[in-house]
């Protein structure tokens, strides 16, 4: 029994001994400065801190200092889930009798029988400032510890290539902040732009000036300038709410805060955007700005006539993929070629654009042989190099392998088909007429004569004329959609012809298309402008019995007027859309 008593009083003793070693090893005492650097008439408040308590506290000096106030203890404690917290320090508030850089000893205390001292710590003091920081307010501290900065990776970007702006609100951490809400979003004016998400806001720490602050990352925003020369980037204002410590203490010792609300600003920054050099400038160049791979390829090198292969035109890489038209197919004639189908696979991140886009073209051979696609050029700017570079796709030989052989003899048949004989009428002249109606002259009477009777009844013909007219008169006012229909289809045609006015001028003819565009399909259609989207569009088209190239076609001219705002454009370019409109237009004329 002695014995099992000796190995529980054994065992009390050493979990005592190691809860005691465990409570020690996480003592901490340090001296902690309101500011590092103050006016020769500002105040100093100087705070020795403690995790567990101690006995025999021993401050410095001070020299260099007047104590004003102090030492003021104040202690708290608490348990939170089971662990025990607590603070203990020591307060005084200083004021500087010199200029200079003066330094505060270190202090000591007697905390479970072991002397623990506090690092010493410099201080600058200054000549006299014009606000001390015991007279400044809650605003004056907000304001000099709250900055809101936009950071741009690039100043002096070429036109369409890519640069970040990053905005990132700096706090000291002698403030805190506990909500903000943005005043005025930037618009970014000539400029095409991409927000990144931010996700979370997570605090960071950083240096602001050469000091030392917390920083928050609130908006990221990719931009590619579509423009040369200054251009400016509007600033993000933000309404924060700002808690900003006090000298006053509550009754358990803690600091009291004052909340105030200040607007910040990121301001104005200006971006020099340097025009893309005209020498050595590719024919072919349609605005491509970045890094790229080009191909062209096929789904398969051999088919039967009547069958279809795809030929893919494909742009891969990292630059303003969204913002340039890919280089079309120069094929026989003798193919049957479909509209491209368009598609995309672009991921915007902070170093911009990248991914792929590529134009999907359908073919149909109608007869045997072998067909060349002809080696297309694709031309772009690379701003890191500062050079233009053109890549060639390789030829490529369609083989068909079963169907007619050429054209030339179907031709030969149906125009012999076609030929009409000439058939001779059998009486091609008739006899002179031997019976004439002849009345004497001089023996014609008005009245009761044809004349007279139609003259008399003509006046009331017109009453049902005159009441039909007026019916239909009523029902063209009352019809408001055939009216609005017939004053778009007006307007179509003065803005198909003002565009053709305008072959040259990109803007304004592309405005003036895409408003002749439009006009005919409320004029077609008879819908209102809210109603516009491309799918609703093709919707309805499809709806009328519209075949999906046509659909296509116009769908295509609609993504041209919105990518010239974007994209160099030449006058072929131009020329092309024009005719392709027109084309358009007498298509879905007699389809509907």
């Amino acid at each position: 029994m002695d014995f099992k008593k000796s190995i529980v009083f054994v065992s009390i003793f050493l979990f005592g001994f190691l809860l005691k070693a465990q409570d020690m090893a996480g003592v901490t005492f340090e001296m902690k400065l309101s500011k590092p650097k103050l006016g020769l008439n500002e105040r100093l408040r100087v705070d020795f801190t403690m995790n567990k308590d101690g006995d025999n506290f021993n401050p410095p000096d001070f020299a260099g200092f007047k104590v004003l106030m102090g030492p003021s203890q104040s202690i708290s404690s608490s348990w939170v889930n089971g662990v025990r917290s607590y603070s203990k320090s020591y307060s005084y508030t200083l004021a500087p009798t010199a200029k200079g850089k003066l330094r505060i000893n270190q202090a000591t205390i007697i905390i479970g029988g072991k002397i623990y001292k506090s690092l010493p710590e410099e201080i600058e003091v200054t000549a006299a400032v014009d606000k001390p920081s015991d007279q400044m307010t809650a605003d004056d501290i907000a304001d000099e510890n709250l900055h809101l900065v936009a950071e741009v990776s690039k100043s002096n970007p070429y036109m369409n290539e890519a640069i970040t702006v990053v905005y990132k609100l700096y706090v000291s951490p002698s403030i805190s902040v506990s909500n903000y809400q943005p005043l005025d979003n930037p618009k970014y004016n000539n400029f095409w732009s991409q927000d990144i998400k931010v996700t979370s806001l997570n605090a960071k720490n950083g240096t602001f000036k050469g000091k030392p602050y917390r920083y928050v990352i609130l908006k990221r925003v990719v931009l590619y300038p579509q423009k040369s020369g200054k251009l400016e980037i509007e600033p993000l204002s933000l309404d924060v709410t700002v808690d900003v410590p006090t000298n006053k203490r509550d009754f358990f010792g803690g600091r009291v805060y004052a909340q105030t609300n200040k607007t910040v600003s990121a301001g104005n920054r200006n971006i020099n955007v340097k025009a893309l050099p005209l020498e050595n400038q590719p024919a072919d160049f349609k605005g491509a700005v970045g890094d790229f791979n080009f191909s062209v390829t096929t789904s398969k090198p051999s088919l039967n006539a009547s069958e279809s292969l795809q030929a893919v035109v494909e742009v891969t890489g990292k630059g303003n993929l969204k913002l340039f038209k890919l280089p079309e197919l120069n094929l026989p004639s003798s193919l049957e070629v479909y509209e491209p189908e368009f598609t995309e696979g672009v991921r915007t991140t902070l170093g911009g654009m990248q991914g792929k886009i590529n134009n999907s073209y359908t073919i149909v051979p109608s007869f045997k042989g072998k067909y060349p696609l002809p080696s297309i050029p694709f031309s772009f700017f690379n701003p890191k190099t500062e050079t233009y570079t053109t890549l060639k796709s390789s030829e490529i030989i369609i083989n068909v392998l079963e169907g007619p052989n050429s054209a030339a003899s179907n031709t030969l048949n149906s125009s012999s088909t076609n030929k009409q004989s000439v058939i001779a009428a059998n009486r091609q002249f008739n006899f002179i007429k031997l019976n004439a109606n002849l009345s004497p002259i001089g023996s014609a009477y008005f009245f009761r004569s044809t004349l007279f009777y139609s003259l008399l009844l003509i006046p009331l013909l017109f009453i049902p004329v005159a009441i039909l007219f007026r019916k239909k008169r009523e029902e063209i006012a009352s019809d408001v959609m055939g009216n609005k229909a017939k004053k778009a289809n007006r307007l179509a045609k003065r803005y198909l012809s003002k565009a053709k006015k305008e072959l040259g001028n990109k803007e304004s003819f592309y405005v003036a298309l895409e408003k002749a565009l439009h006009n005919y399909l409320k004029a077609k259609l008879k819908i209102e402008t809210s109603e516009f989207s491309k799918d609703k569009i093709s919707e309805l088209l499809l709806q009328k019995n519209v075949d999906e190239a046509t659909i296509n076609g116009f769908i295509a001219l609609l993504k041209n007027c919105e990518a010239a705002r974007y994209s160099q454009f030449s006058n072929v370019q131009m020329q092309q859309d024009y005719e392709k409109a027109s084309e358009v237009i007498s298509l879905i004329d007699k389809q509907v």
